[in-house]
């Protein structure tokens, strides 16, 4: 039986790929801090804390995973970037990669970033690309990146590295975009937002948690984009968000400084992930708006 083991699978993406896993007959082995009390699916929960000594080893030998879907990692808003955190989760990924070769795993995918990229460039090839972090929180995954790969062929494993664009949708960190404006709205208070001219690559959660799924499956190697491929303004976010509430006379664009060196284009270049692939995004940013505004309207009740 293939089984799979998924770290930070309470958050945002890890939740979205575990159905997705279930439905594809794995075995699936879900570890977080805190694992849910109410557990009704076929997901077997197991707490442990990544970082601890030993915790690590002792899940392995307990599951014995065929396969592993590493997205664990710090990931605060407004603090990862800089964050010395990234060091220990660079040191505890590279002791999980570790143990799962070692105890007869076969295929390894880890979640990387687009922040790995030069951001002078605007579209982002796996192949052309320069790979040009300016962040800690980028030179960390993209040194993890290249010792995976390197770890994997000298071992005789399979493995992939899903750079991971800009996604959106239920479960997402409430300060983060698209979240904040639809609260805001929701409160009856002004969404305070920047210029909005930067254009990004917008993926829903639900597609991003497919498309990890895929690459879990299939015997694609080395870093692919996960993305939608299709550039947006942020400025369109924000208006479709605003229009859907009814709420567009409460959107004050330029109200906030644009960050410090943000680039005007981050798009991913998605011809690995649709053609080596062969996966595409199902849902179109219209619906996946429909359905992020209705899941924060359940919760607050409205």
């Amino acid at each position: 039986m293939k089984k799979v083991l998924v770290t930070g699978a309470s958050g945002f993406i890890g939740r979205h790929c575990l159905p997705f896993l279930n439905d594809k007959a794995f075995e699936v082995n879900a570890v977080c801090r805190n694992p849910p009390e109410d557990n009704t699916s076929n997901i077997k929960w197991h707490q442990a804390d990544l970082l601890a000594p030993g915790q690590i080893k002792r899940l392995i030998d307990l599951i014995q995973p065929t396969h592993l879907l590493h997205f664990a990692w710090y990931a605060e808003p407004g603090k990862y970037w800089h964050s010395t955190e990234n060091i220990r989760w660079v040191r505890a990924s590279l002791n999980l990669m570790q143990e799962f070769a070692e105890r007869g795993g076969e295929r390894i995918v880890m979640a990387g970033s687009c922040a790995e990229y030069d951001w002078n460039q605007g579209v982002f090839s796996e192949t052309i690309t320069h790979l040009l972090p300016k962040s800690l929180y980028g030179v960390c995954k993209n040194s993890l990146q290249a010792l995976l790969s390197a770890y994997s062929k000298q071992v005789g494993i399979s493995s992939a590295w899903g750079r991971i664009f800009f996604v959106y949708g239920p479960f997402e960190h409430p300060v983060r975009l698209v979240p904040s404006v639809i609260n805001s709205l929701l409160e009856g208070k002004p969404a305070q937002c920047s210029h909005g001219n930067q254009i990004r690559d917008y993926l829903y959660v639900s597609d991003a948690a497919e498309a990890f799924t895929a690459l879990l499956e299939s015997n694609v190697e080395g870093p692919i984009n996960i993305g939608s491929g299709e550039p947006v303004k942020i400025k369109k976010i924000i208006s479709h968000t605003a229009e859907k509430l009814g709420e567009s006379r409460r959107v004050h664009f330029g109200a906030l400084p644009s960050p410090e060196g943000e680039p005007p284009v981050l798009v991913a270049d998605t011809q690995k992930l649709f053609t080596q692939l062969g996966w595409r995004p199902k849902i179109d940013l219209d619906e996946g708006l429909n359905r992020t505004i209705n899941w924060w309207k359940s919760l607050a009740g409205k």
